[in-house]
């Protein structure tokens, strides 16, 4: 991991920025989940309605207990067995901006496969959206190449495509939980 990299996006991230970058999936489009300037932002350079809401990443779970109220208990055996990509959906989201928080107080949130993405998690000390870097509709990039212009030009910062062999190029799996135990796949 290119600690130079490392430093520059958090930077950007901490100051309000939005940041084009490779996550353990496919490349994501973030900012700091706390700031709902840098969301609205995101949700603008997507041409996204604000209706649909973003996944975030955490660096652990810790991270995510922060930023819900309760952790379902089935979430914690989850992402202790998980050998793949998956955003767990969690209800009762609080300490974020509103705008990543869907109508039903949920937020999706993924523990990131990948080390660059968990460590920009932990040094930024907040939760990254990461949503996929495309125009809302059209097909998600798998690759730097696959970016449209206009996303590349919108965004403030552009990590180094170098970082992205560690990215499946396929989307993580979606699972709802509720603190009774309700589960629900959204995306397998």
């Amino acid at each position: 991991m290119n600690e130079e990299i490392l430093k520059e996006a958090v930077r950007v991230l901490k100051e309000g920025g939005v940041i084009l970058y490779p996550t353990d999936t496919i490349w994501g489009i973030g900012c700091d989940a706390t700031n709902e300037a840098a969301v609205e932002r995101v949700y603008k350079i997507k041409q996204r309605s604000e209706s649909k809401s973003l996944v975030l990443l955490a660096c652990d779970l810790d991270m995510v207990a922060r930023y819900i109220r309760e952790i379902p208990p089935m979430a914690i055996d989850l992402v202790e067995v998980n050998d793949a990509p998956m955003t767990i959906v969690y209800p009762g989201a609080e300490h974020l901006a509103p705008n990543v928080i869907a109508e039903d107080g949920s937020v999706g949130i993924r523990i990131p496969m990948n080390e660059f993405c968990r460590q920009m998690a932990f040094k930024l000390r907040h939760p990254i959206v990461s949503t996929s870097a495309n125009i809302s509709g059209e097909p998600s990039p798998k690759k730097f190449k696959d970016i449209p212009e206009e996303i590349k030009s919108a965004v403030d910062y552009i990590v180094s495509p170098k970082l992205e062999a560690e990215s499946t190029g396929k989307a993580s799996q979606i699972i709802k939980l509720e603190v009774d135990g309700t589960v629900e796949i959204i995306r397998a």
